[in-house]
């Protein structure tokens, strides 16, 4: 495996802010933040993607993002939090990373990243739906 910036931030070889460190993860801030506070919240074990972390590690990580999501806003002052993950697409680096960002209302940020599409009709968007519910079973 090519060497991971995140897991090095985890085995503490590089240097990071770090908010939290724990068995379940390390919170730090992303060096290129969306916001001042923005946390970047990453698993102890070289996971690329949320469908790959294995389930057994599934609690105790979100356990470790739903705190530091409750926390940024107390600390800082902020109203609330925007909370992503990206998988593959934006993955900027490949390690399991959510993102904890502050938010207070006015800041800028305009909903997503992304533009918006609109399905053409219900039956266009009952047709994503079906396909989407015959894969989870």
């Amino acid at each position: 495996m090519a060497s991971c910036v995140f897991c090095d931030i985890v085995a503490g070889s590089v240097p990071a802010f770090k908010v939290i460190d724990s068995p379940d993860g390390v919170g730090f801030l992303d060096v290129r933040p969306v916001f001042k506070g923005h946390v970047l919240v990453v698993p102890r074990a070289h996971v690329v993607t949320l469908p790959s972390l294995p389930l057994t590690d599934l609690p105790g990580y979100f356990n470790l993002v739903q705190r530091v999501t409750a926390a940024v806003p107390e600390a800082l002052g902020a109203q609330g939090t925007f909370v992503a993950n990206n998988n593959i697409v934006s993955q900027s680096v490949a390690h399991l990373h959510f993102h904890v960002v502050p938010r207070t209302k006015g800041d800028g940020l305009r909903g997503f990243f992304w533009p918006r599409h609109k399905y053409a009709s219900d039956d266009e968007a009952r047709d994503y739906a079906s396909r989407i519910a015959a894969k989870l079973g």
